[in-house]
């Protein structure tokens, strides 16, 4: 295998990692999200059946979510560094590598162990990912939408100009709003 199909896969990896951390976040923003919706998630992002998700371990990895929510707030890469080093150094384990028992192709973990709680998973594994981006892009690895009336996370990909919003759908409700706002101002 060429070190370019290798440095392609680790960073699909990384990314996937990324934009399953976001759709955490999103899904554990909710008043009360349902274990069956986050399970949803994690199937979409390659988790394994069974996942028995109990609402004790929703409400751990909402806690979870709300803590990785300041590395997607960040404005500068300082700011998101800071905010993962806390993370990791509060809430991870020393690095090291599993297969689950000959079960995955070797990979680093920041968790305890193979069975580690839900909520531990989820901090370590996007940690892990979140600090790879940091580090290969020299600025934060995502944003929260810039709607008001959204608040989801996305993860900043490639090049070109700068996302703001999370989604064509915000953006679109946004500057129709601006549009409107404009209009209305010239009328009045």
């Amino acid at each position: 295998m060429s070190s370019t199909h290798d440095d392609w896969s680790t960073r699909h990896s990384v990314l996937t990692t990324a934009r399953r951390t976001a759709a955490l976040i999103n899904a554990l923003a909710a008043d009360h999200p349902d274990p069956a919706d986050v399970a949803e998630v994690l199937r979409a992002y390659g988790e394994n059946d069974p996942i028995d998700l109990t609402g004790r371990d929703v409400a751990r990895m909402r806690a979870a979510a709300a803590l990785l929510r300041e590395v997607f707030a960040a404005e500068h890469a300082d700011a998101a560094a800071h905010a993962l080093n806390r993370l990791l150094r509060e809430h991870t384990g020393p690095v090291r590598l599993t297969s689950h028992k000959g079960s995955s192709p070797w990979h680093p973990h920041l968790d305890r162990d193979d069975d580690a709680p839900w909520d531990e998973w989820l901090l370590a594994s996007s940690c892990m990912a979140l600090t790879v981006l940091v580090w290969d892009r020299q600025g934060p690895p995502g944003r929260i939408c810039a709607s008001p009336s959204c608040q989801n996370v996305f993860i900043t990909q490639g090049s070109g100009p700068e996302r703001r919003y999370c989604s064509r759908r915000c953006a679109t409700r946004e500057r129709v709003a601006a549009h409107r706002r404009a209009r209305s101002t010239a009328r009045g």
